[in-house]
């Protein structure tokens, strides 16, 4: 085989530079197996000094280019295995795209999939919880589509369509506590939770401290 002239080597990585192949070059062709082994791991810490960006790469990848500048015909005894051949430069795999058809396109496909959780749902204030919250983020998705004549019936028609009528909720109880207005889920309890925490939060006032204080007299 002819021997390319020094100033035509051949760069299989541009960015190591000529010395860096000749390097590699040279290792390859050295036949006691244990020196050749010794002068790769000279070779990668070489690498490292000429190229102080390197230190912070993994040492795989420094031996991995080792073996594509030999043309994988490194034989040593390294802490890593060389790389396939086929692997270097195939294209990556397509990405999958979500299949099927979007029932209603302006509430977007996570839309169904938070209703399809929702039905798995068993614990019944769980599941009403879960509807509100729905419920909220077509709203407000629809509002943006049509901002004129609406109406939460129309909301809970959807989610009864998407759901294959296993979600339900009713529609005076979301009109009258506008459950599917965005800043009313936070407020809204279940009665038991109301009482619960109106007991909890309940105070007795100290009558006798605040007439004291009204009655302070300012100094002067």
């Amino acid at each position: 085989m002819e021997q390319l002239e020094p100033d035509k080597q051949k760069l299989i990585l541009k960015e190591y530079g000529k010395n860096v192949q000749r390097l590699v070059d040279h290792i390859t062709g050295i036949e006691d197996r244990e020196k050749r082994t010794a002068s790769a791991y000279t070779a990668i810490e070489i690498i490292k000094q000429l190229n102080p960006t390197l230190k912070q790469e993994n040492d795989q990848k420094l031996w991995d280019d080792l073996y594509i500048m030999s043309d994988f015909k490194l034989d040593v005894d390294s802490p890593f295995p060389m790389p396939e051949k086929e692997l270097l430069g195939k294209k990556p795999d397509p990405i999958g795209y979500p299949k099927g058809e979007i029932k209603f396109k302006h509430y977007g496909r996570n839309i169904e999939k938070l209703i399809e959780n929702a039905i798995d749902i068993e614990n019944d204030e769980e599941q009403e919880a879960a509807i509100i919250f729905i419920g909220q983020l077509m709203r407000s998705f629809h509002s943006t589509w049509n901002r004129d004549n609406f109406d939460d019936a129309i909301i809970l028609d959807d989610i009864k369509t998407l759901s294959k009528g296993k979600l339900h909720i009713d529609l005076e109880k979301v009109k009258e506590n506008g459950l599917f207005e965005s800043n009313t889920r936070r407020d809204f309890k279940l009665p038991l939770q109301v009482e619960h925490t109106n007991h909890k939060n309940k105070r007795p006032h100290n009558n006798k401290r605040r007439s004291n204080n009204h009655n302070k007299k300012r100094r002067n």
